[in-house]
Formats: structure tokens, C-alpha cells, sequence
């Protein structure tokens, strides 16, 4: 009897250890891919495999000033991030790929987002804006490239609004020309309604892969979250913590000092933003929370351990507050999220 008790432990030792180990090799083999083996090609050839997978957590680069954007990067890098997000209008990334570089990753091991301007949907001018972000970047290729809007404006504007009528097709076609050559892997959308994805679903010849929005607990988007889901879109959610970027001069409680979420948060024994990051990626939302301040960078980072109760999870469901903050449809004079919450 003692040898089977003993014989037992031995193999629960063995599979618990067995376990560990084999997840710890998949983690590895995820963060450092091997380099693929091409017959006929030299060593100098060969090219690191992206990853695979969209990491859960990213940092967002929006509004983060320029002369603080190549340190947050390299911090946010350094403490466990491998998602970077990032967009020509931000005006940030050249420091954004100074900060990739100071940190000493493998690019292998990141997954970098760039993002197609409004006044760049010319089919021509489609590729040089990707390559102005490359160079800025200082990168080879992008994980994702996403039409930043589903508006046009004349080229060369930046961020003057002068509204062009350039069909949304013809950009799309151009964007998948970007992966044909290899200067992007995947492409995809940000802040498109359903109708203007399904446009594009009908025609694709390459699918978007991802569809990068506002959604946090004041605005849950949660039938449009699981339509694009269903599609196989993947969903990224921009302003994951609501109303705190300035920018948006709310003046709702700020979502952090929320009197609803506040006690929630602290019974979890977490803070209001760990609470929202985790509700997000509890319902297969990617969040690229951003910040300046390298205590809540590191803060947020966190938030993909936070494990919520189902009871948890369906209470910040049902406190939908239907407020968007992000919505420039009065200054460029344009239609904007038919069909969804908020508007």
C-alpha cells in the first residue's frame, strides 16, 4: 500500500512537473520562434518568423509626448510588453522605434501596429505612407496595418479636414498589395461600423484579420464586439479605460474614480484599471491601455493576470453606460458609427 501511495505521488510529481515544462517550451517557442530552414539560402538570408498571435495587452502610443515616447516604450518593453501600437498621425513614431531599439528585443518577439492615415487612401499613396512608417519605425515590416478610419481626405492634408470621395475598395485593394510584398503581414480596420465591414468582407481578397475600437465598461459595444468576433475579426480596444485620456474632455466621472467599479475593483483586491483591462480580455478583447507614467504602465501589465468571477464579469455587463468620447463627427462633417452605441 505504502509503495502505491508512494508510486502515485511520483507521478503526479512527474505530470505536474512534465506540465510546467512543456508550457514553459510553448512560451518560449512563442516569444523566440525558430528560424525557418529555406533550401538554397544562406545564413544571411534568413528571416525571423513574426509571432503568430496577437498578445492580450499592448501599449497604446496616443497622445504620449514625443519627448517621453522612446522611454515608455523601452520600459514597457523591458517589464514583459510585446505589443506596441502605434500610427503615423500620432507624430511619435520615430520615438517609438527608438524605443524598440533601446530595448534590445528581438523584433521576432514583438507585434507592432501601424496605421494607415486619411489623407494617404489614394491607391498610390497607400504604400508610401507604409514605408514613411517604416522608416520612422525603423523596421522591416509591421505585424498590422489598419485603415485608420473609413474617411478620406485629399491628399496631403494631414489633419485638415478636406473630404475626398475615394472609394473605400480601392484603398483596400492597395493594402493588400502591402502584404504580397511582405512590407505587412496582416491587415485590418479601426473604427468602421458593420456595414462598412462588411463592404469590405464582401470583396476582400485578403480578409482584415482585426478591427481595432473604442470599448470599455461605459461603452461595451458588446453585440458589435461579438459580430466582429464572429467574422474572425480579432477586436483591439482603443481608450480601454473610457474617459481618462485628456483629450477628451469628459465631463463624466472619470472611469477610474467610477463609484460603481471602485468598490468592485478593490473586493478583487486589484485597482479600476486592472478591473476594466481584465473585464475586456475576459470577453476576448485585446487592450492597448496607454499611459506615460511607468508605474501605471507597469501597473496595467498586470491586469492579464487578474482572474474575475463569472457574477464579476456579467455585473460590469450590465452597467453599460453607452458613452463614446472618441467621435469626430462634428468636426470633419461626416457620418460615423451608423448603427452603433454611443452616437
Amino acid at each position: 500500500m505504502a509503495n502505491s501511495r508512494s508510486t502515485v505521488i511520483r507521478w503526479s510529481i512527474f505530470s505536474v512537473g512534465g506540465l510546467v515544462t512543456l508550457a514553459i517550451i510553448f512560451n518560449l517557442f512563442q516569444q523566440f520562434p525558430p528560424l525557418s530552414v529555406t533550401s538554397g539560402m544562406n545564413s544571411e538570408e534568413y528571416k525571423p518568423a513574426p509571432l503568430l498571435y496577437i498578445p492580450p495587452l499592448g501599449l497604446g502610443t496616443w497622445q504620449i509626448s514625443k519627448s517621453k515616447t522612446s522611454t515608455v516604450v523601452k520600459f514597457a518593453i523591458e517589464k514583459g510588453y510585446r505589443h506596441i501600437d502605434a500610427a503615423l498621425i500620432y507624430g511619435n513614431e520615430k520615438e517609438v522605434g527608438e524605443g524598440i531599439t533601446q530595448s534590445g528585443i528581438p523584433r521576432s518577439s514583438l507585434w507592432v501596429t501601424g496605421k494607415l492615415w486619411n489623407d494617404a487612401h489614394e491607391p498610390s499613396l497607400v504604400r508610401p505612407a507604409v514605408i514613411k512608417t517604416l522608416e520612422d519605425l525603423g523596421l522591416e515590416y509591421l505585424d498590422l496595418y489598419l485603415v485608420h478610419w473609413p474617411v478620406a481626405f485629399k491628399p496631403g492634408t494631414g489633419r485638415k479636414i478636406f473630404i475626398d470621395n475615394v472609394n473605400i475598395l480601392e484603398t483596400w485593394r492597395a493594402m493588400e498589395e502591402l502584404v504580397k510584398e511582405g512590407l505587412v503581414r496582416q491587415i485590418g480596420v479601426s473604427n468602421f461600423n458593420q456595414a462598412q465591414v462588411e463592404q469590405i468582407l464582401r470583396h476582400a481578397r485578403i480578409r482584415p484579420s482585426a478591427h481595432e475600437l473604442e470599448t470599455h465598461p461605459f461603452l461595451q459595444q458588446s453585440a458589435f464586439v461579438d459580430w466582429n468576433l464572429a467574422q474572425g475579426l480579432r477586436v483591439i480596444a482603443y481608450s480601454p479605460l473610457g474617459n481618462m485620456n485628456p483629450i477628451y474632455e469628459a465631463s463624466d466621472t472619470p472611469l477610474l474614480q467610477d463609484p460603481f467599479l471602485t468598490p468592485l475593483a478593490q473586493k478583487n483586491g486589484v485597482t479600476v484599471a486592472q478591473l476594466s483591462l481584465s473585464w475586456n480580455m475576459h470577453r476576448g478583447v485585446v487592450v492597448i491601455p496607454k499611459s506615460e507614467h511607468k508605474d501605471r504602465v507597469f501597473e496595467n501589465l498586470q491586469a492579464q493576470f487578474v482572474r474575475l468571477s463569472d457574477d464579476d464579469v456579467q455585473a460590469i455587463n450590465a452597467y453599460d453606460q453607452k458613452a463614446r468620447f472618441n467621435n469626430p463627427i462634428d468636426t470633419w462633417g461626416v457620418q460615423l458609427y451608423g448603427g452603433l452605441d454611443g452616437v
